[in-house]
This record gives structure tokens, sequence and C-alpha cells, in this order.
């Protein structure tokens, strides 16, 4: 599918051999605050979500894919959760997993390519996110795209640090 490859970066759906990289990401409690994840995932349920990773978009309500490079290593993952088709928007997350992988432009291409799927393919009319205030990377990522700080929700997040507040962001497609 052109629509989701890029220059560097691809997207693709997930497969049964990605079993172990989604469970590493899943139960890495570096990015436990990232995805509101409060316990470790077994590899039998995440097994189980990989069989059923076939649903249709329309039926789920969301879809993950994996980010990958063109020496065919999966990098990170891209979502689209809370697709919600009559009022034509869905939230995006998006993790690079390994440091090394930061900073060379593969999240910027990744979410290029998803937000262009969005919209041209799922005729979505809007995109949000979700972004901790602190975490400046995120936020330059998805502000660099277009999306824009449209609220901050003050101590939104209890952490291991305490409270956070996080900025709710979108993107309109005009």
């Amino acid at each position: 599918m052109v629509t989701l490859k890029g220059k560097h970066t691809y997207l693709r759906a997930l497969e049964t051999e990605d079993l172990d990289f989604i469970y590493e990401v899943e139960n890495n409690e570096n990015i436990w605050e990232l995805s509101h994840t409060q316990t470790p995932y077994s590899r039998f349920l995440i097994q189980q979500y990989l069989e059923n990773a076939h649903q249709d978009i329309y039926e789920a309500k969301q879809l993950r894919l994996a980010i990958s490079n063109y020496d065919n290593k999966t990098i990170g993952l891209i979502d689209i959760f809370d697709f919600d088709f009559k009022n034509k928007r869905a939230g995006i997350g998006i993790v690079i997993t390994e440091e090394e992988n930061r900073g060379k432009g593969h999240g910027q291409e990744a979410l290029e390519l998803l937000v262009n799927y969005c919209f041209t393919k799922l005729h979505l009319r809007q995109l949000y996110c979700n972004v901790s205030e602190n975490n400046k990377k995120s936020l330059k990522l998805f502000e660099n795209r277009g999306f824009q700080k449209v609220g901050l929700k003050n101590d939104w997040n209890y952490t291991t640090e305490g409270f956070k507040n996080e900025y709710l962001l979108q993107l309109i497609n005009n």
C-alpha cells in the first residue's frame, strides 16, 4: 500500500511474528506513563490481541500499526484509537521504542503517513492526541505536523512523581 510508505519508514499491519516486540513494548515500565498502563500484559493476552488484529477499524474502533524501516526492523508502534466514524475523528498515539531510533525522522514520517491515511482513506475531519506537558519531544513532533494545543488538563495523570498536566492537541482537516 503506497499510502503507508515513506522515504525511510513504512507502516504495516501487525503480524503474529510481532508478539515478542509488542510484549516488550507493553511491559516496558518506562513507557507505562505514556500509555496509561497499570499492569503487565501476558504473552497469551498479546497473542489473542494479534489473532484479532484483523478486525476492521469500523468494528474494533482502533488500529495499531508497526513502524518499520527499510531494513525490515520494527522500530515502533502507531495507533489510531477512539475511532468515531459518525463524528469523523480519532485519537493518535505513537512510540519509537529504542533511543537509537529517535530523532532520526522515523516518528515524523510515521505520523505524516498516518495523518494522510486518516484524512484521505478514512475521511476523518479531525485527529487529536494527549501529550504530557513535560514530554517536549512529543509536543514538538505533533506541533511540527500542525497539531495545535487546544487545552491543558491540570493534574490529569498520576505518576510515581505525582500528578502531571497533559495537553490536548488537535488537527482539523480543512
